[in-house]
């Protein structure tokens, strides 16, 4: 696959491309350009694709590149996603209709649509829907196919952690970030000492009633004394704030409002949110019996089963050997039902507010999940700072994104050396 073939398949391809309809139709209906592998890539996937390309560049007002090198590109793209798409199918990676219809509607949902709207917008706009969902399905297959490939290949070590977080971009990349509000009370310089008084003094009685449990937009929209201007100053990290308010921000809780004064007047300084400083999370120790309905128990029978087991225990048998006699959650049955140390959000809703429901010491009342029949016994609870465990993440997350785009840049590399390509 020489860069000789493919400015010949350019040429070839752009001739098609530009032919005027009627005489396309005539002389040329499709053609394939390259064989890859047990597929064909047609000049109509091609030229769908460059319209593609072409509008989503322009759209972005980029400087468009010379049209033999963005054909050639182009075709690049569609072969190596031939490829990946062989390779999923050979592996039996396949996309239900449910997963499928799951992605459509978030795409659907992040241009403020429901999915038949969003169907309707392709339509008016020219485009195939059934295409797009194809195309999604594609491109589900190719995420499947390169993660099962590439995250084997990328390991971080706790040490390369540690380096990286001792590194100035390590260490202002897991700094913390602030979504900050602002309203400026402006002071001019050739105001008097009385006038600036009684603006402070104003400024002082709306934070006092936002401190005292009113809404920070609701206090400001009933200001009508004085002009205030500002607005929301977006997530940044302390460093990218503005300096009059690098200071406070580190001492303001999420929902905390506080009072700056500057050389343009008094600031009512609102926390909106923080993400990646101190991180106080509540915990629960608990254990659990789960038992599974199935072919040979039905939902009545693991409900009486789970009951009687609950009866048991709480007349003093050792809930941990009723775990593991009775338990049908492989992870925790050996140990005793034991899930260990657990935050909000880890298991399904249902689990969570059971779990929360019941004190300490107290064994659940049989309840249903979509894995079961559970009980609970709650052991403890705690408040534990993440704060570190959480930074190490974030950095742990950042080395896996950038090791990962080396790792499959080579792996595209290697399965591209390693198919059959020829294009015509």
């Amino acid at each position: 696959m020489s860069i000789k073939q493919l400015l010949r398949a350019a040429t070839m391809i752009a001739a098609i491309c530009w032919l005027p309809v009627s005489h396309a139709a005539t002389e040329v209906l499709d053609q394939v350009v390259a064989i890859v592998d047990d597929d064909v890539i047609m000049a109509s996937e091609l030229r769908e694709r460059l319209a593609t390309v072409t509008k989503s560049m322009e759209a972005r007002g980029g400087e468009m590149p010379p049209e033999d090198t963005l054909i050639r590109d182009t075709l690049d793209r569609l072969i190596l996603e031939s490829i990946q798409v062989q390779i999923g199918y050979r592996v039996g990676v396949r996309i239900s209709d449910q997963q499928l219809n799951s992605s459509m509607e978030r795409i659907a949902a992040q241009n403020n649509m429901n999915l038949e709207q969003f169907r309707q917008a392709l339509e008016a706009e020219g485009q195939s829907y059934n295409r797009m969902r194809e195309n999604v399905r594609r491109e589900l297959i190719i995420q499947r196919v390169q993660g099962g490939n590439v995250n084997q290949r990328v390991q971080i070590s706790d040490q390369e952690v540690d380096n990286f977080l001792t590194t100035e971009e390590g260490m202002k990349y897991t700094q913390p970030e602030y979504r900050m509000m602002q309203a400026l009370l402006a002071v001019s310089p050739d105001e008097s000492a009385t006038e600036v008084a009684s603006k402070e003094e104003y400024v002082d009685r709306l934070l006092a009633r936002i401190q005292a449990g009113e809404g920070y937009d609701v206090v400001l929209s009933s200001a009508s004394r004085y002009p205030f201007s500002g607005g929301d100053l977006g997530w940044r990290s302390a460093e990218d704030l503005p300096s009059m308010f690098s200071d406070i921000a580190p001492t303001l809780k999420r929902g905390e409002t506080g009072k700056v004064r500057s050389a343009s007047g008094f600031h009512l300084v609102y926390m909106g949110d923080v993400r990646g400083g101190s991180e106080i999370v509540a915990q629960t120790e608990a254990s659990h019996i789960l038992i599974k309905p199935s072919e040979i128990m039905t939902d009545n029978q693991a409900k009486e089963l789970i009951t009687d087991i609950r009866r048991r225990a709480i007349n003093g048998e050792d809930f941990a050997e009723l775990a593991k006699q009775y338990s049908e959650d492989i992870g925790s049955a050996q140990e005793g039902g034991s899930l260990g140390w657990t935050m909000r959000g880890q298991m399904v809703p249902e689990f969570d507010n059971m779990m929360d429901a019941t004190a300490v010491g107290e064994i659940s009342e049989p309840f249903r999940t979509q894995f079961g029949y559970h009980i609970i016994k709650v052991e403890g609870r705690r408040d534990e700072d993440v704060t570190d465990t959480a930074r190490r993440a974030k950095a742990m997350e950042y080395l896996h994104g950038r090791k990962y785009q080396e790792e499959l840049d080579a792996w595209l590399r290697k399965i591209r050396d390693e198919a059959f390509i020829d294009i015509k």
